[in-house]
């Protein structure tokens, strides 16, 4: 591509609000965009013809055959609409010569949605929400919880742990941080502990750190057992930094008191897809759905209007960025 060419950009897994928003807001940015709905595959590479950068989802695993195939039809770039990158082996893309960005978004979505999971799961909502649903309104025999009692242990204080964490403080509750960054952004300290100290402190647990090889089952077998009697996790990360497994052993002991999962190991190829009148394949999910102390949502909390805008916007820019260093190397 010269310099005075458009910049193009081939992006995949485009659904309807993803596409509108590529299509008004493409133009405004200057480049060039080719939409399509299907997940990038090695069968559809040849849709990226033309275009040194794509754009994925994170919903579909993207296979070493199908970066290769990437390679050939001239991608130089991979934009994923998304914060984690476990769909996409980034050292063997760059291996090959393609490079793989994330991108950013308003980290408020979820945060907004860890501190509702929070709630309902202190309220026993899915419980009294059932109940009401099949027109029984009596209480339940277990009263809930309040925030403000609780102590509460953030694990990982990136954009979307500090917001979290800005939250928290509204309800009075005291805090402990497992990370190196042990000081929000308005300044106040946050006592930080060793990771172990926490979970065996801490009535209430949620997960903000990426999945890679060193947090897969962070939460394992032996960590579980060090949580506090009792406590309560909230997953909005990744499903895989929690054995599941083990937590179910745990939730159906007691001796966890519930989980609030947005996110849940085996999720790919069920969560986003109509599973009504099909086998359950992922055994853990079914087990977890079952128990009636364990609230499940689909991989939900990033997915609001204002994320979706900064998602196509800094694909687009992360496109154009791309260029430029190209132009300039």
């Amino acid at each position: 591509m010269t310099h005075s060419e458009t910049p193009r950009i081939t992006v995949y897994g485009c659904g309807t609000d993803e596409a509108a928003l590529f299509r008004g807001l493409a133009p405004c940015f200057g480049v060039q965009s080719a939409l399509t709905d299907a997940p990038v595959s090695e069968a559809n590479t040849e849709l990226a013809v033309g275009s040194r950068c794509i754009s994925v989802g994170h919903k579909t695993p993207i296979t070493h055959a199908t970066l290769r195939a990437l390679g050939r039809a001239g991608v130089g770039y991979v934009s994923t609409r998304s914060i984690g990158y476990n769909h996409i082996d980034v050292e063997y893309a760059e291996s090959i010569g393609v490079s793989v960005e994330n991108v950013s978004y308003s980290p408020d979505s979820v945060a907004d949605y860890t501190l509702m999971l929070m709630l309902m799961a202190l309220r026993d909502a899915k419980a009294i929400v059932r109940r009401t649903d099949m027109h029984d309104y009596r209480l339940s025999g277990v009263r809930g919880k309040e925030l403000r009692d609780l102590t509460v242990g953030v694990i990982g204080l990136g954009r979307i742990g500090a917001a979290v964490l800005d939250r928290l403080r509204g309800f009075g509750c005291r805090v402990l941080a497992c990370d190196n960054r042990a000081v929000d952004r308005t300044g106040a300290a946050v006592e930080c502990v060793p990771l172990d100290a926490l979970l065996r402190r801490s009535d209430l647990v949620t997960l903000h750190v990426p999945l890679t090889e060193q947090t897969y089952h962070l939460l394992d077998r032996q960590r579980l057992a060090g949580m506090k009697n009792g406590a309560l996790i909230v997953n909005t990360a990744r499903g895989a930094l929690i054995d599941t497994e083990a937590l179910v052993e745990q939730l159906e002991s007691g001796r966890l008191s519930g989980a609030a999962l947005d996110v849940v190991e085996g999720e790919e190829g069920i969560f986003y897809a109509d599973c009504r009148n099909k086998p359950m394949e992922s055994k853990g999910l079914l087990r977890l759905q079952e128990l009636p102390n364990a609230l499940i949502s689909p991989h939900t909390a990033y997915y609001t209007d204002h994320a979706l805008r900064d998602t196509v916007e800094n694909s687009l820019t992360n496109c154009l960025t791309f260029e430029s260093r190209n132009h300039l190397g």
